[in-house]
């Protein structure tokens, strides 16, 4: 049975549904009346769970039925089912490609089962025709950034920071980078957000670290408060967070959970730990999901580490001589977790927050809980190569069938992950897929599909258009040649193509 249908079948089980999945069938009778699966094996699934998803998993009846109704069992699936720990959901049912290290295995998993997803498309749909009626980002004013490559950062700083608070609402925004000709219809900015958050959310510049938990999920640094004016940089984040919200940008960011909850200005719970600190939120849950009476010796104080000094702070006025136990364990979990989240950081967070809100209306975000605004920003790391070639046009003579394309999509089966990133972002300006996948990939004048023209001669690297979405493409006269040609491009050119 292949990965699609197992993971359609597992969540036809979780949903305890024989009269659900009757229920998505009504409206296709017809087809149901063909089929030979009776409703003993749906009966069957639902009573023996895994033993009985592993026993019919080769059933010929119960797998074509499946691919009929695929769109139909998704649909139906309860809210709480959806999120069972024990399956993850991926576009068409692709396996993830991606390496063990790549954020798309971590953000893929934030990617929703239907009833969710549609939920927040159309809350998404909404946000944005809001802002919209509300002219922001609509002009007449610009916003002109005029950007220097090599001075990326203190550059944007130094100019965004100059704009009031209504200019940023308001303006339209355009980005020009020096020694590099041409109009901005949203490439250039595409690519501006795409290298700024690179930069700004690296932990090297010191406003930033990485969590406990890994290598690519960030989050604000106590650290920070020894950056000079660091809290008119993280006013400056905000800021950045904000405008690319309103321009419909993504960010090449990860940031954990409580971040986003900060930007929401939510609280945290014990939940939240598990994406900060692993190890951390495993002893709380411990404590809560135990009888500590004469196991734990503990007060309401916490050891802190400051300036390589380790001193003991309390987590509420006389909290060195309260004892935790088991009627106030939860008190002390509370705290505890406030304590972990704010480490260092209050003030930090509230320079991000405020700068946030200097751009974004807080009544129009507010819609978005903070798995929902980690999209919006972030988008999804995962490539699923089938959504991409299904969304792909083609110009010049070019179709799916000619040989050159079907080259080209085997060179990019054949890339890793990274590699197709890179590809992604060398024609479109960012290696964000939008959270709806490649069908809302947007261009100069709104959405624009990824294009591949032929163009050139054999001789040529392939070039692309990142404001029009569009690769150009030579007619490599083999495989082998294309290959080198469009890894050459993609790894080693970094300035937009002109028209």
């Amino acid at each position: 049975m292949s990965h699609c249908h197992w993971h359609i079948m597992t969540r036809l089980w979780h949903s305890f549904a024989s009269q659900t999945f009757l229920k998505c069938c009504r409206s296709v009778s017809q087809v149901w009346q063909e089929t030979t699966l009776s409703g003993e094996k749906i009966h069957y699934i639902r009573t023996e769970g895994n033993n009985g998803l592993e026993k019919l998993s080769c059933d010929a009846d119960l797998v074509i039925l499946l691919s009929l109704f695929e769109e139909e069992i998704m649909s139906y699936i309860p809210l709480q089912a959806a999120f069972h720990p024990g399956y993850s959901f991926s576009p068409r049912c692709s396996p993830c490609s991606s390496p063990q290290n790549s954020p798309g295995l971590q953000r893929a998993s934030a990617r929703a089962p239907s009833p969710y997803r549609r939920d927040f498309e159309a809350k998404l749909r909404n946000f944005y025709r809001k802002l919209e009626a509300k002219g922001f980002g609509q002009g007449p004013g610009k916003i002109k950034l005029i950007i220097r490559r090599d001075h990326l950062l203190e550059g944007t700083f130094n100019q965004v920071m100059a704009y009031s608070r209504k200019e940023l609402q308001r303006n339209k925004l355009y980005v020009t980078f020096v020694g590099e000709e041409g109009l901005d219809y949203s490439g250039p900015s595409r690519e501006f957000f795409f290298l700024l958050s690179q930069e700004l959310f690296n932990p090297y510049y010191g406003l930033f670290e990485y969590s406990a938990n890994d290598t690519y999920t960030v989050q604000i640094s106590p650290m920070s408060a020894f950056v000079e004016n660091h809290l008119e940089w993280f006013r400056f984040s905000g800021r950045i967070l904000g405008l690319a919200l309103i321009h419909q940008y993504l960010l090449d960011a990860f940031f954990t959970r409580p971040f986003y909850k900060a930007l929401l200005r939510l609280p945290c719970d014990l939940s939240d730990l598990e994406y900060l600190d692993e190890e951390f939120h495993q002893s709380l849950q411990w404590m809560k999901d135990n009888n500590i009476t004469d196991i734990l010796d503990l007060t309401f104080t916490v050891n802190e580490e400051v300036f390589g000094q380790v001193t003991e702070r309390e987590l509420k006025s006389g909290g060195a001589n309260t004892q935790v136990t088991e009627k106030n364990k939860k008190e002390y979990i509370e705290r505890m977790v406030k304590w972990r989240v704010e480490r260092g950081v209050v003030q930090q967070t509230e320079a991000l927050v405020r700068g946030f809100y200097e751009v974004i209306d807080s009544r129009l975000v507010s819609v978005f809980d903070a798995r929902e605004l980690e999209l919006v920003i972030a988008g999804t790391a995962e490539i699923d190569l089938n959504d991409w070639r299904n969304n792909t046009e083609y110009r010049g003579g070019y179709h799916d069938g000619h040989l050159v394309i079907r080259w080209f999509w085997a060179a990019v089966e054949h890339f890793n992950n990274e590699q197709r990133l890179r590809l992604l972002q060398f024609v479109t300006g960012t290696s964000s897929v939008p959270y709806e996948g490649f069908a809302a990939l947007r261009g100069s004048s709104g959405l624009r599909r990824f294009c591949i023209e032929k163009w050139g001669k054999i001789t040529s690297l392939p070039r692309a258009h990142t404001c029009f979405n569009r690769l150009d493409l030579p007619p490599y006269p083999s495989y082998s040649m294309l290959y080198e040609k469009l890894l050459t491009a993609v790894e080693e050119t970094s300035t937009f193509g002109l028209e």
